[in-house]
């Protein structure tokens, strides 16, 4: 007996009021991280703003799958941009970070060096990203239920992946932060750097509560209650996703830039 499935794509009617509001909401905050990006000239923050590119296609595509449940393309983009925008935003996190530990001149303090912070930790969400689009695609494409079984699974495995990166990400910056607190450099006191620090943790904690959320989400399966209610994505999506970009406005400052280097032993002696 086979067990070909018609993969469906929708559990229920996307709301087109929500995939509306959806979409308003993010590009009207991508438009102002925009704004502060060109004015402040933080490079670095870019990821930021393809991430909320990403998300405002996404809810777009949910109010015009409204009209249309059977057609694919709706589907495929707005289940693959909503899913990996959250990878765009963590790497943000990650270059902040590594630009206070330079702009701090406090590399000794950091259990990894700040060029490699944003290498290491980019790297393992490039690596969860191909993972999620991979279970996303096969989702899609799925013609039995053992095909989108594992499709699921290999999402959740790519989500639980970027939980354990974003762990280490987070023990890495509270080290520093500690440390930092102890032994503040020279460097340290031309910049309101805890307050970067305490953004940073709350946007982490935002995208750490989401990404657990979805995992949830795919462990419970097609048949649980999460996948088929279209309430459960904004709140436990849209919502801290729409924070973290509210959050992450605060980052465009110039000041956080390094600055020339200079010998951070001596001024700390004087």
């Amino acid at each position: 007996m086979s067990d070909k499935i018609e993969y469906k794509f929708w559990l229920y009617t996307p709301s087109v009021i929500g995939g509306a509001v959806g979409a308003g909401v993010f590009g009207l905050l991508t438009t102002l991280h925009i704004f502060r990006l060109i004015r402040n000239r933080t490079w670095f923050c870019i990821p930021l703003i393809v991430g909320g590119i990403f998300e405002t296609i996404g809810y777009a595509a949910r109010a015009a799958a409204h009209y249309d449940t059977k057609t694919k393309p709706p589907y495929i983009i707005q289940s693959v941009l909503i899913l990996i925008a959250p990878i765009l935003f963590a790497a943000s996190i990650y270059m902040i970070l590594g630009r206070l530990i330079m702009r701090t001149h406090s590399a000794s303090l950091s259990l990894v060096p700040p060029t490699w912070v944003t290498i290491i930790f980019v790297a393992g969400d490039i690596i969860s990203f191909f993972v999620q689009a991979g279970g996303a695609g096969m989702l899609v494409q799925a013609k039995t239920q053992k095909a989108v079984q594992r499709g699921e699974y290999i999402i959740l495995g790519g989500l639980i992946l970027q939980i354990g990166i974003f762990m280490i990400f987070v023990i890495v910056a509270g080290t520093w932060h500690r440390k930092l607190d102890r032994r503040p450099t020279a460097a340290s006191s031309e910049i309101n750097w805890h307050k970067y620090i305490t953004l940073l943790y709350g946007a982490s904690a935002l995208i750490t509560i989401r990404n657990t959320c979805r995992v949830v989400e795919y462990a419970l399966g097609r048949d649980g209650y999460l996948l088929n209610h279209e309430w459960t994505l904004y709140a436990y999506d849209f919502i801290p996703m729409v924070l973290t970009l509210a959050v992450c406005i605060f980052w465009y400052d110039p000041n956080i830039k390094p600055h020339a280097k200079r010998d951070v032993e001596m001024e700390m002696r004087q």
